[in-house]
């Protein structure tokens, strides 16, 4: 059982780590060699470009200017700056609502903590039973300040009850608020979004067989029938994995051209020569370009015939469609409606946005659906009991003391201070975050076999499979495995009928072990977040070894997305914590709120600077959020009644059983109220946008819009290949003063942009160059960016009517 002391060694640890992490980021993003790290969401929109180093040779990779050093802290302001709704403009409406489960989580516990800490803690002091079962049970500090210490048959269980009570309500009331809220968002976003293909077009599975017809065939046929006045065309999913390994290799040969280009464009004089054997390592020495040209040409009439192959070939296509209609409203009927008699054919549903898609799960049929389902609903129950082995090892990290009782032989290593201090402080914590590492990619590859076929459902699922495992291994788990080599010696020399009073004493003394997961997990670990060690690394190794052209350079930056399979759960572990010990253990409360604090500050920051989403759910999660909080609320009620139980409070512990009814009433009564607007999408909605459209667009030039966009992607990427010769500019830099790095490592604001492109003609070289000139701006400011393909250079003008500075990178 840890201590007080054994708690101060760990926060020490956790605290000084999460400050070595702090600080290594503010210096490391102020060098200009790491600026596509820690800023590649304004590199990906534009809007930021490499910064132009001063001086030496050294500067090329190490800020000099050491002015911006006195300023390393100011990305905390500046990662608050950003209003909400800035946020959902510049990064979408899920990073947003992902920003407000933090929020959520500080106002649900930061009236509860106060109330808590001033009302029960006294409470649970008062009585010091622990004191008299010390010699019997393995007892702290900590545990004194928790309902354990309280008497059985004591009056005092009412404050305890009219607590859980109080906080049920709170609770209760601000996620009603909450999802009211976001559920306003979500219609509003929708509704202010410009035409995007998924709005008009509906995913169609399971379309039967038929001998004498193509499967096109009948889903045209079919939707024609049925939806005479909305159908408007469909596009056929095809079966292309042999095609995406073509266009691999395509875009690598590409790849090695654009490098040789360069190679040649910066010594003229010299042709790059290369060898055609094995990695060029022998073979016939050939010039680099020809070569690579001549290979291009040859796969481009492979992709041709494949493609041709593909198209033609029935087999070819799988039996889904993804069928578009000529108003949203048409879409909107024929998604939320049942297609056919047999319930099991012509399933309709929203199609995801392009990007969205998981094609290589497109051909599944509703057979092998529901088997696969089974079959990895299965695995997932075998995987979380699988895993109390670890868990289990971990606890007898955490009690020592109790592992001293049943292995006598390890005491006079235990006994050791320092490690004694370390064992229980903080390795417990640490173990418990190592062997969840792997978990979250096996659950995503269960997650896949079932089916699914959008990569935002991939990630609920899995987010969902992670909670059930945190909420059985890590929270039940800790306790169970702990109370049972924590108490095992009380339980051998006690009689039965004493063993549902140590488990109820027992379930509170685990408050000590989830403060050192929280302080190693939302504190240090946050910390490491924001630092990027692992995208860090890699993107200078590729620049080392891997890195050939501006292309690689793009692809190196890795801004990653929020990690939803992980970081929901972790969330809904938290709060799952935060609920069920404010009325057990208080005291674990202010960890709880350090977390939610640090983090929201944390990843308002990754939000707004480097995570790039792969997709746009607008906030389809947010009913899961809701969910398992109702689920932590039961289950802390639930909790509850079984630890007054072994108290033998049976005058006060009736008064708890009406309290879960109360909170699964609130719970359908939210689920009727607002689910319904992340579930579908009202007709009212779709009318009122398609009549706003119609009088601006036909039919004809939406058919033309949404013609391929539900194209394979590689499809897409053969369409839009095009050799182009890449130039290096020739002249001197700008003679203009660079920027201090201080400015540069700051994000730029976000504006509405309007682009004027102009064609020039260089009276110097023999090529045209482009030049694109981008002015963005609120009143009272004008900002200027401005990009010449030819040479690579990036100018960047800001006017105000207080000041004038030129950025050059």
């Amino acid at each position: 059982m840890a201590t007080l002391s054994d708690i101060g060694v760990s926060a020490i640890i956790n605290i000084l780590g999460a400050f070595a992490f702090l600080l290594a980021f503010a210096l490391l993003r102020l060098q200009p060699i790491n600026d596509r790290v820690y800023f590649p969401k304004w590199y990906i929109n534009g809007k930021r470009n490499a910064p132009r180093h001063v001086g030496n040779f050294v500067g090329k990779f190490v800020n000099l200017n050491f002015k911006t050093y006195l300023t390393f802290l100011n990305w905390m302001p500046q990662a608050m700056q950003m209003s909400e709704a800035q946020i959902i403009e510049h990064a979408g409406l899920d990073s947003a609502v992902f920003l407000r489960i933090y929020t959520l989580g500080l106002k649900i516990f930061v009236p509860t903590a106060l109330v808590a800490l001033l009302v029960l803690i006294p409470v649970n002091v008062s009585d010091g039973i622990l004191f008299f079962l010390s010699k019997d049970l393995v007892v702290s500090d900590i545990d004194k300040l928790s309902i354990s210490n309280i008497k059985p048959k004591s009056l005092k269980f009412f404050v305890h009850i009219a607590m859980e009570y109080l906080f049920t309500f709170w609770t209760c009331f601000i996620l009603y608020k909450e999802y009211g809220r976001v559920a306003a968002m979500r219609l509003k976003f929708l509704a202010s979004q410009d035409r995007h293909a998924e709005q008009f077009t509906v995913l169609v599975r399971n379309v039967p067989y038929e001998s004498k017809r193509a499967i096109t065939d009948s889903v045209e046929n079919f939707f024609k029938k049925n939806h005479p006045d909305d159908y408007l065309c469909h596009q056929a999913v095809y079966n292309a994995n042999k095609f995406a390994k073509l266009v691999r290799k395509r875009a690598r040969l590409q790849n090695w051209l654009d490098y040789n280009q360069l190679k040649f464009e910066r010594n003229p004089e010299k042709r790059p020569i290369t060898k055609k054997g094995f990695l060029g390592l022998w073979g016939d020495r050939v010039d680099s370009i020809d070569y690579y040209k001549q290979q291009l040409k040859d796969f481009d009439r492979r992709l041709t015939m494949e493609r041709e192959s593909i198209l033609k070939d029935s087999k070819s296509i799988m039996p889904a469609a993804f069928v578009s209609f000529n108003s949203r409203c048409g879409a909107a009927v024929c998604a939320q409606t049942q297609q056919s008699k047999n319930p099991t054919l012509w399933l309709t549903n929203w199609a995801p946005e392009p990007r969205d898609i998981y094609w290589s799960n497109l051909s599944i049929s509703f057979f092998s659906l529901t088997l696969r389902k089974l079959l990895i609903s299965a695995a997932v129950f075998a995987l979380v009991f699988f895993y109390m082995i670890p868990i289990a090892f971990v606890q007898s990290l955490a009690n020592l003391e109790g592992l001293e009782k049943v292995a006598p032989f390890l005491r006079p290593l235990i006994e050791w201070t320092v490690i004694k201090s370390f064992l229980q402080g903080f390795l417990p914590g640490l173990a418990l975050k190592v062997f969840l590492f792997v978990l979250p990619a096996i659950l995503m590859f269960m997650s896949k076999i079932e089916g699914h076929v959008a990569l935002s459902v991939l990630e609920r699922r899995t987010a969902a499979k992670y909670y059930y495992f945190m909420l059985v291994n890590v929270f039940l788990g800790s306790i169970v495995a702990g109370t049972a080599f924590q108490q095992l010696h009380a339980f051998l020399h006690e009689s039965a009928t004493q063993i549902p009073r140590n488990i109820g004493v027992s379930i509170p003394m685990k408050a000590t072990f989830f403060m050192t997961y929280i302080m190693v997990d939302g504190w240090a670990g946050i910390a490491g977040e924001i630092l990027r060690l692992k995208p860090l690394v890699i993107f200078h190794l590729k620049n080392m070894f891997l890195v050939k052209t501006e292309r690689d350079v793009e692809r190196a930056m890795d801004p990653g997305s929020v990690d939803f399979p992980e970081t929901l759960p972790s969330l809904q572990l938290y709060f799952l914590l935060g609920i069920v010990y404010a009325v057990v253990t208080p005291i674990l409360l202010p960890f709880i709120l350090i977390f939610f604090a640090f983090a929201y500050l944390v990843y308002r920051h990754q939000v707004i600077n480097v995570y790039n989403q792969r997709y746009e759910s607008c906030a389809a999660f947010w009913p899961h959020v809701h969910r398992r909080i109702i689920a932590s609320l039961v289950i802390s009620q639930l909790l509850l009644m079984g630890l007054l139980s072994t108290k033998k409070a049976a005058k006060s512990t009736p008064f708890l059983v009406v309290l879960p009814v109360l909170t699964l009433t609130f719970h359908k009564y939210c689920k009727s109220r607002f689910e319904p607007a992340f579930r579908k999408y009202p007709i009212e909605e779709a009318m009122e946008k398609d009549l706003q459209d119609r009088s601006s667009e036909s039919d004809a030039s939406l058919k033309a819009y949404l013609a391929d966009a539900y194209l394979h992607p590689i499809f897409h990427s053969f369409e839009e290949i095009e050799l182009e010769d890449v130039k290096i500019d020739k002249k001197p830099p700008r003679d203009s003063p660079s920027p201090p790095l201080s400015e540069l490592s700051s994000p730029s604001p976000t504006h509405d942009a309007k682009d004027h492109k102009e064609v020039e003609s260089s009276g110097t070289s023999q090529t045209s160059h482009n030049v694109q000139h981008y002015e963005v701006g609120q009143p009272g400011d004008l900002f200027h960016y401005e990009y010449e393909q030819t040479s690579h250079v990036y100018h960047y003008d800001y006017q105000s009517q207080y000041q004038h500075n030129g950025y050059h990178y």
